[in-house]
C-alpha cells in the first residue's frame, strides 16, 4: 500500500483551526463542495479566506463608499484603479499595506511592499513613475522601533531605487501603540492610454495560462494568513512566511510585460501577490466567469522536491500569470525568455468555473472559483461605542498650563519626531531618477511630471495622509479630517483631486469596540469623499494590527491623486524669496486644541472635541488657492494641519540643504490664549507667498471669492515672527527641526 504524501491526505477540523479557519468555514466550504478536502485545498481556503484576500469583514462597510465618477475608467476589484487623465491618457495607482512581514523582517518585508505594489500597477499596463509610503513606528526611545524605522527605510530605497521609480513623498509618525505592530504602507503611480489598459480576467475558453516571471521556492508560504493573524510572543517564529525581493528581476520583469502587452495576445494579467499563484488563478477565473485547468508540475521551481502545497500558496516574488491567445504562446515565451525570465504554458482556461490542479497528470483539487473568491461570506460584528465621553469631550484651554517661555516650547515642537524634517528618511530615496519630479519630498504633495501625446506637460500631485490621533479620538470626524487634510494638500500644488485610494490599518474587527471604529471610519471616509466630490476608486484593508491584545490607533491612510493641467504652475510650499508678502489664508479658532500635536506632545494630552469640519469652507478655500495659482500669483503654498500655524509657519521658511528663511506675520485678530493661537489646528487655512506687486492682486481674488485674509506679513530676517505671540530665531529654529530625526537613524 502506497502511503499518501502529507499534501494529499484528508484535513482536519485542528488543521483547519491551524490554518486559520473557522469551523464554520471550514463547515461551509466541504458542504458546497459535498466532500472532505485534502490539505492542499485547505491551504487555498485558508489564503483566499483570509482578511488580506476577502476583506470578509469589512466588505459590507466598504460597498457604502463612493467609487464611481466621470473620471474613473476602473474602479475598486482590480489590481489597481486607473482614473482618466485627458488625451487619452490614465493614472493607475492604489496604496497597500505590508505590515506584518515588515515586523517580523523589516528589509525585506518593506522592500516586498514596495515590489508587490509596483506589479499591481504594471500588471494593468501602465509604466509606474512614483512612489510613496506612510510608516508607523512605536516610542522612538525602544531600540526595538528605530531598529525598525532604520531596516524598514533601508528596504523601501533599495527596491525602489534599483527599480528607478522615484519616491516623491509620504509620511511618517510614531506612537506607542504601533511598539508591536508597526505600519508600512506603499502607494505606486503609474500611466497607460486608455485603451491600452490590461485586466486581471481568465477570458477565451482554450486560452493558454503561463507563468513568467522568476521561480516559485519556498518563501512567503502562508504570507497572507500571516498578515490577517494577531501576533504573539511566537511571532518571530514566523520569519520564514516572509518574502524576499529581488528588484532587478522586478526590473526586467516590468520591461518585458510592458513589451509583451504590445504583442497583441495578452487576454489578461495578474501579479502573484498575497497568496500567489492561489489568489492569481482563482482571482482571475472568477473575473472571467471561467474555470482555469493548471499543471502545477510545469510550474518553475528554484527548489528541489516542492510539491502542490508549497506551489500553490509560495509568496515568491517577481512572478506574474498571463493568459494568452491559444496558438500565440510563442510570441511571449520569446520576450520573456530575451529577457531571461521564465515563461511556461502550465493550462488554459476551461469552461465549468472551477479551478482544477493537476500533479503529474493526476488531478489533486477541483474547487469553483466563485466559492471561494466573490463567495466567501461577510461579517457583520458586532459594535460598541466608545464609552468614554470625556474622550470627544471640548478641551478648556484655561486648565492645561501655559507655558513659560513658548519660544522654546515652539522650537521643542519643531524637532519633536512627529514634526522635525523629514530628511533623513527621503533622502535614502531617489527623487530625481527619470528627471520628471516637479515637486520633491519636503512639500505637501509630490508633483510628478506626465508628457502627453498631444505636448502637454501636465502635473500628478499626489499625497498620502492620515491623522492617526485624530482617528483614535473620534473615528468617523478623524478620518473626515484626515481626508480635508489630503485634499488641502493636493490644492496647495495646484492640482485638482480625482481619486482616493483607502489602506485602512486596524486591529481586530472581533473586538466590538474596534469594529465600532473601523465601521466609523468607513463612514467618516465615505461622508468626506462624497463631500469633496471625490471617489474612492482602489484600496486595502489590513486587518489584526494588534500584538496580545495591545492594537494600534486606527489609521486609515488615504492616498489622494490630483490634476494639473500645467505642471509649471505647480508651487512648492517652502517659501522661495526674502521680501515676498505672506498672507494667511482663512482664521484661527485658538480653542481648536482638542486632539492637537500641541497637548500631545508638550502636554501629554491626547483627546478633545476635534476641530470643526466644514466642507463648504474647506472646498471654497481649495478652490481660491487653485485659482491663484492657476493665475500664477503665488510663489509658495503650505497648508496647515498637524502643529497648527507656528509649525506651519516655521516650515515655510525651511528647506533642506538650503539656509532657512525668516518671516514675519501679523494677525488681524490675535485673542485668544498664545498658545491657542500658535498651535490650534483649525482647518481650511493656508499660508501663501507671493511678490510685493500682485499682492493686492491676492488679496482681491481671496476677497472676491469670499475668503478671509486673517494676517499678512513679509519673509526675511532672522526670526520667525508672530506678532504678537511669539518670536524665535530662525537658525536656532532650523537647527531643532532638521536635527530631530538625526538620532533615531544614527542611533
Amino acid at each position: 500500500m502506497t502511503n499518501t504524501p502529507p499534501w494529499r491526505r484528508t484535513a482536519t477540523i485542528q488543521d483547519a483551526k491551524e490554518h486559520g479557519l473557522r469551523e464554520s468555514e471550514y463547515t461551509a466550504v466541504k458542504t458546497a463542495l459535498g466532500r472532505e478536502i485534502n490539505m492542499v485545498e485547505l491551504g487555498i481556503c485558508s489564503a483566499l479566506f483570509s482578511e488580506h484576500c476577502s476583506y470578509k469583514s469589512t466588505k459590507v462597510h466598504l460597498a457604502t463608499l463612493p467609487t464611481t465618477g466621470p473620471k474613473v475608467i476602473v474602479g475598486p476589484g482590480e489590481n489597481a484603479c486607473v482614473v482618466d487623465i485627458g488625451d487619452n491618457e490614465a493614472v493607475v495607482f492604489k496604496v497597500e499595506s505590508h505590515n506584518h512581514p515588515t515586523f517580523i523582517e523589516p528589509f525585506q518585508g518593506a522592500a516586498t511592499g514596495v515590489g508587490g505594489i509596483l506589479r499591481d500597477i504594471f500588471t494593468m499596463g501602465a509604466r509606474p513613475i512614483a512612489l510613496l509610503n506612510s510608516l508607523r513606528f512605536g516610542d522612538t526611545a525602544l531600540p526595538k522601533s528605530r531598529y525598525l524605522l532604520r531596516r524598514a527605510v533601508n528596504g523601501i530605497g533599495f527596491y525602489g531605487n534599483c527599480m528607478g521609480i522615484p519616491t516623491v513623498g509620504g509620511e511618517l509618525s510614531f506612537h506607542s501603540s504601533f511598539n508591536g505592530n508597526c505600519l508600512v504602507n506603499a502607494f505606486a503611480l503609474g500611466v497607460v492610454k486608455q485603451d491600452e489598459v490590461f485586466l486581471g480576467t481568465a477570458a477565451g475558453i482554450g486560452n493558454t495560462v503561463l507563468y513568467v516571471g522568476s521561480k516559485t521556492g519556498r518563501d512567503g508560504i502562508h504570507g497572507a494568513s500571516m498578515s490577517s493573524e494577531e501576533f504573539d510572543d511566537n511571532s518571530e517564529a514566523k520569519r520564514p512566511t516572509v518574502q524576499v525581493g529581488d528588484p532587478f528581476q522586478e526590473k526586467l520583469l516590468l520591461e518585458a510585460c510592458l513589451e509583451a502587452f504590445k504583442s497583441g495576445c495578452v487576454v489578461g494579467v495578474q501579479d502573484m501577490g498575497a497568496a500567489g499563484l492561489t489568489s492569481s488563478a482563482f482571482e482571475m477565473a472568477d473575473r472571467g466567469d471561467n474555470g482555469v485547468r493548471m499543471h502545477l508540475d510545469r510550474v518553475p521551481q528554484r527548489e528541489e522536491g516542492m510539491n502542490p502545497y508549497e506551489i500553490m500558496l509560495s509568496e515568491s516574488q517577481e512572478r506574474m500569470l498571463f493568459i494568452v491567445k491559444a496558438g500565440q504562446e510563442g510570441k511571449l515565451i520569446e520576450i520573456f525568455t530575451r529577457w531571461e525570465l521564465d515563461a511556461v504554458a502550465i493550462g488554459e482556461v476551461i469552461a465549468g468555473g472551477d479551478v482544477e490542479l493537476y500533479w503529474h497528470g493526476e488531478l489533486v483539487s477541483s474547487i469553483p472559483a466563485k466559492l471561494l473568491t466573490s463567495a466567501v461570506p461577510k461579517y457583520n460584528w458586532p459594535m460598541t461605542p466608545p464609552s468614554d465621553p470625556s474622550l470627544t469631550a471640548p478641551i478648556d484651554l484655561e486648565s492645561v498650563p501655559l507655558p513659560k517661555e513658548l519660544g522654546a516650547t515652539w522650537i521643542s515642537l519643531l524637532s519633536s519626531p512627529n514634526l522635525c524634517s523629514r530628511h533623513p528618511l527621503y533622502s535614502q530615496y531617489d527623487s530625481t531618477v527619470r528627471a520628471d519630479t516637479a515637486v520633491h519630498p519636503g512639500s505637501d504633495a509630490g508633483v510628478v511630471r506626465v508628457r502627453s501625446s498631444s505636448g502637454k506637460e501636465k502635473g500628478i500631485a499626489i499625497t498620502l495622509d492620515c491623522n492617526s490621533r485624530y482617528c483614535s479620538i473620534d473615528a468617523h470626524n478623524g478620518t473626515a479630517h484626515s481626508l480635508a487634510e489630503a485634499c488641502r494638500n493636493i490644492a496647495a500644488t495646484g492640482a485638482t483631486p480625482l481619486g482616493i485610494s483607502d489602506c485602512l490599518n486596524m486591529p481586530s474587527p472581533e473586538d466590538p469596540k474596534t469594529m465600532y471604529q473601523i465601521a466609523h471610519c468607513i463612514k467618516g471616509l465615505g461622508e468626506a469623499a462624497r463631500a469633496f466630490d471625490v471617489p474612492v476608486v482602489s484600496g486595502n484593508v489590513s486587518l489584526y494590527n494588534q500584538t496580545q491584545g495591545q492594537g494600534i490607533q486606527p489609521t486609515p491612510t488615504l492616498a489622494v491623486v490630483g490634476l494639473l493641467e500645467d505642471v509649471h504652475r505647480a508651487v512648492p510650499s517652502h517659501f522661495r524669496r526674502a521680501d515676498d508678502t505672506i498672507l494667511l489664508v482663512g482664521t484661527t479658532n485658538p480653542h481648536e486644541v482638542g486632539g492637537s500635536a500641541y497637548l500631545a506632545t508638550v502636554h501629554g494630552i491626547e483627546r478633545g472635541a476635534l476641530p470643526k469640519l466644514d466642507y463648504t469652507l474647506e472646498r471654497k478655500t481649495c478652490d481660491g488657492i487653485r485659482a491663484l495659482i492657476d493665475a500664477k500669483l503665488l510663489a509658495s503654498c503650505h497648508d496647515i494641519s498637524e502643529g497648527g500655524l507656528g509649525i506651519a509657519l516655521a516650515e515655510c521658511c525651511f528647506k533642506d540643504y538650503e539656509a532657512p528663511l525668516g518671516a514675519h506675520l501679523g494677525l488681524t485678530n490675535s485673542a485668544g490664549r498664545a498658545d491657542g493661537v500658535l498651535f490650534a489646528e483649525t482647518g481650511a487655512r493656508f499660508i501663501v507667498s507671493c511678490s510685493p506687486e500682485n499682492a493686492e492682486k491676492v488679496k482681491a481674488t481671496l476677497s472676491t471669492l469670499g475668503l478671509t485674509v486673517g494676517g499678512e506679513g513679509k519673509v526675511g530676517g532672522s526670526t520667525i515672527k508672530v506678532e504678537g505671540i511669539a518670536e524665535i530665531e530662525v537658525a536656532n529654529a532650523f537647527k531643532a527641526w532638521s536635527a530631530g530625526l538625526d538620532q533615531i537613524f544614527e542611533g
